[in-house]
């Protein structure tokens, strides 16, 4: 053997670059369950034993085509994967380590210093999954006074095709986003959820995880993540033919006892590298080119993924490795113990954090516009919440996480990825969902001790940072309605506000 080709837990693409550039008569793969990366935040249960598992799955479907694979699991004792591969090394004579690229900067930096620590040369191969390379998405930002995702998206679109007549776009717009704003009521006719079957190898990985994960949020029970590719797919066309078609209009709408509603849930798998973003992209558009599925929903499922996931991910490498400690509005509070318990009686954040931690999934909104707008509302330390995050949703990866977070999320990046705070009042929840239906608090009340703790947040947050948001255009209007209350009432909002924080 001449190539070393180690393969990460989250690239289980046969494709990959790493791969792409050995062959099986000549390279020897190595896969690693190694407790620096179990451990470096508090995974999951369920992103654990998705890991796990889609890893083993890859493992043998690679030695099935002929691949020879060393793999090591956690009962391996070993600490990173440098040492993997460095254990490896030893049982034979190899010229060169390949790799492709880490999705994280934190591996990405380890791994430059791992041609002197480890004795030869390190390849590392940039990650070809994505449809905006590294030098895609420099060349597209050289420039710019703003990095906005809309006109990225477009250039996308362009270059790809996707939804294109021409060089117009489909329907004469770009964006359908205004159609996708419905709030959704509880149905018998939700599409059914699409539940993988647990086999043997994800047996012996959930009850690994149960044992040596004890301690880690979450819950394993119904476990029912796609593992491998063809189960992906499965869960691919599942969405395609049943919640496609009510994606659009419902994909901002929060039900308390339909945790998926339209969405597809196929972020886990696409993120491990089970899928295909173009393929997904272009299966999307086929369902609108004949007639399944209406444009608003399939332009809104293409630009989460064309879109937003591929700006993202350029956002992440072109700001660098300190992205993730930026703190814009100087938010210190640490974070509530109820994010990792879903005990609080906001009825909203029991149900997300709550879902969060049975699921480890919550769709967009509830990220964003729930569980991130009340870390934001009240001055949590965005690193705090990014590492949250990070921990609890099995989709999670720093690359795609820590932008929506630090950047949409929680406006800690002062404005680089959005053009404004997501600030909102308990109304916007209300209009979105049934969670204020069954709650102890009443989202028409403004301030007391039973009003929405939102309302009087959304003011009190905005009061604290004037000296910051005000020159905020798109906060005008806002600042406006602000100034036109009398004294007294600006007084028992921050009041209102100060009370609820000081309970947390």
């Amino acid at each position: 053997m001449t190539d070393l080709v180690l393969i990460l837990g989250d690239q289980l693409t046969p494709q990959i670059s790493s791969l792409s550039q050995a062959s099986p008569e000549t390279a020897h793969i190595v896969m690693a369950e190694v407790t620096d990366e179990a451990f470096y935040v508090r995974h999951h249960k369920r992103k654990l034993a998705f890991t796990f598992s889609a890893m083993r799955h890859f493992r043998d479907a690679l030695r099935a085509t002929g691949w020879n694979v060393t793999y090591f699991t956690l009962d391996a004792g070993l600490a990173s994967l440098r040492e993997a591969v460095a254990r490896t090394l030893q049982d034979g004579s190899y010229k060169r380590v390949l790799v492709t690229e880490a999705g994280e900067w934190r591996l990405h930096q380890e791994m430059r210093s791992w041609a002197d620590t480890l004795g030869l040369p390190v390849l590392v191969a940039e990650d070809g999954r994505f449809l905006a390379s590294h030098d895609d998405f420099a060349r597209w930002a050289e420039g710019r006074k703003q990095l906005r995702m809309e006109y990225f998206y477009r250039e996308m679109r362009k270059r790809t095709g996707l939804l294109m007549d021409g060089d117009k776009p489909v329907g004469g717009q770009w964006n359908f986003d205004k159609d996708n704003r419905k709030p959704a009521e509880a149905s018998l006719f939700m599409p059914p959820r699409h539940a993988t079957p647990v086999d043997a190898v994800t047996q012996e990985v959930l009850d690994l995880v149960a044992d040596r994960f004890a301690e880690h949020p979450g819950s394993l029970d119904r476990f029912d993540l796609p593992v491998t590719r063809a189960e992906a797919e499965q869960s691919r066309d599942h969405f395609m033919q049943h919640a496609l078609p009510g994606f659009g209009d419902y994909q901002d709408a929060m039900l308390a006892a339909e945790p998926l509603l339209y969405h597809s849930n196929l972020s886990t798998a696409l993120n491990a590298g089970l899928l295909d973003p173009l393929d997904l992209c272009q299966r999307a558009e086929r369902e609108y080119r004949e007639g399944r599925a209406p444009l608003n929903a399939v332009e809104g499922f293409i630009r989460q993924i064309l879109g937003w996931r591929e700006y993202v991910r350029g956002i992440y490498w072109r700001e660098g490795p300190d992205y993730v400690r930026r703190n814009a509005l100087d938010a210190r509070r640490p974070l509530p113990d109820f994010y990792w318990t879903g005990e609080t009686d906001m009825t909203c954040l029991s149900k997300a954090i709550g879902q969060t931690l049975e699921l480890g999934y919550a769709h967009h909104i509830q990220r964003l516009m729930v569980t991130g707008l009340f870390a934001m509302l009240a001055d949590v330390d965005p690193f705090e919440v990014h590492e949250w995050y990070l921990a609890v949703y099995t989709d999670a990866y720093e690359w795609v996480e820590a932008p929506n977070v630090i950047g949409m999320s929680q406006f800690a990046d002062g404005g680089l990825l959005g053009s404004k705070p997501y600030a909102a009042s308990g109304a916007y929840i209300d209009r979105m969902s049934d969670y204020c239906s069954d709650c102890k608090y009443d989202v028409e009340q403004k301030t007391g001790p039973t009003a929405c703790p939102f309302n009087a947040l959304y003011w009190d947050f905005l009061a604290r940072h004037d000296a910051t948001l005000r020159g905020n255009p798109r906060l005008g209007p806002v600042y406006r309605n602000w100034d036109r209350m009398d004294a007294d009432r600006q007084s028992a909002l921050r009041n209102s506000a100060g009370a609820f924080l000081a309970s947390l």
